[in-house]
């Protein structure tokens, strides 16, 4: 039905399903951050957990849509174009931050470790793609190390946050994980979780939509799939990061912003899991292009510039950025300029 639309009421549709996703997203900023507070997970494991992985759900719909409809190139770009335009967003959320360079402020040990993982968890689609094209029920047994390595670096990630083995250098910027209200800690986390299931189900409602209208742009208007995924659907559907990030500084929440991000980057790489699994051609790694390829390495190079960015925690660079932000705005514009003239 959506497909059959004309021009107008297409980008209606459009525009309508994403302001959902940005509406969900900042309510359940909030409620990720009581959850947080009432369950003392930590804003750094409620970012990277329950805030990264409901945000990234319209993303996963979309992938999984263009899975099923045999596109590989726009399911796969639609998830690493995802990683590269939510790692920027930390960029820009570090210009927003004026007090000091964000990533200084928002030490955490386990936003560290995350990062470390999705490196490993981005290298192994890039050893899937180059190694013998192989596919068992049509999966690829690299997914299945990826979903378990995952899993694992979940669980790593919340001894690290629990029993830390090291501490940041504490300064007079550095912004400390503390519930805001200690008389949330030991209420009752139903009500705040129910109110986020609900959102959470309007932002996967929302993905369908923007998969809907991806499809119907590529197919009428014959715009390569990486193009549409990587700077279309990818961006739109990583607008509740952007939102929730930014929220989530204005609100000193600094650690579940970084973690937001971090965690939900890692989350999205499951999305590469899920559309082999969905793509009954065979081999998601061995039917895309070099193009999707190159936002790969694009999205790991930015994760160690942010992870070079967090270890060195420069207080204070131009303009108050750190040179992790300024290196991550520009690799993100040249790969963004390349993909466009390429089109």
């Amino acid at each position: 039905m959506i497909q059959n639309l004309p021009l107008p009421l297409l980008l209606v549709a459009f525009a309508l399903a994403a302001a959902a996703v940005i509406f969900s997203s900042i309510r359940a900023t909030r409620l990720a951050d009581i959850i947080a507070d009432r369950t003392r997970m930590g804003e750094a494991m409620a970012g990277g957990i329950i805030l990264g992985g409901a945000t990234s759900l319209a993303g996963v719909v979309v992938s999984v849509n263009a899975a099923l409809n045999g596109d590989a190139s726009f399911a796969f770009s639609n998830a690493v174009g995802g990683i590269a335009a939510q790692t920027l967003f930390l960029a820009i959320a570090d210009l927003i931050y004026r007090r000091a360079n964000l990533e200084h402020a928002a030490a955490e040990p386990a936003n560290l470790f995350q990062a470390v993982m999705l490196m490993i968890l981005l290298s192994l689609p890039l050893c899937a793609i180059a190694g013998p094209e192989v596919a068992y029920f049509g999966v690829h047994p690299v997914s299945v190390a990826l979903f378990l390595t995952y899993l694992y670096g979940v669980r790593v990630s919340a001894r690290v946050s629990e029993k830390p083995m090291w501490r940041p250098v504490m300064t007079s910027e550095t912004r400390t994980d503390e519930p805001e209200d200690d008389d949330e800690a030991g209420r009752s986390v139903t009500g705040p979780a129910l109110r986020f299931a609900a959102l959470v189900a309007v932002m996967g409602l929302g993905g369908f939509v923007i998969a809907q209208v991806g499809s119907t742009f590529i197919e009428r208007f014959g715009l390569r799939s990486s193009l549409v995924g990587s700077l279309i659907t990818a961006v739109v559907t990583s607008l509740p990061e952007f939102v929730t990030t930014i929220v989530a500084v204005r609100r000193g929440a600094l650690q579940l912003a970084v973690g937001g991000i971090i965690g939900g980057n890692t989350f999205d790489t499951l999305f590469l899991v899920i559309s082999d699994v969905s793509l009954r051609e065979g081999s998601l790694y061995h039917a895309v292009g070099t193009t999707d390829l190159y936002w790969l390495g694009t999205g790991l190079l930015m994760t160690g510039i942010l992870l070079a960015g967090l270890i060195a925690r420069q207080r204070e660079g131009p303009a108050r950025i750190g040179f992790e932000s300024v290196a991550m705005l520009a690799v993100y514009g040249i790969a963004a300029t390349i993909e466009v003239l390429n089109g």
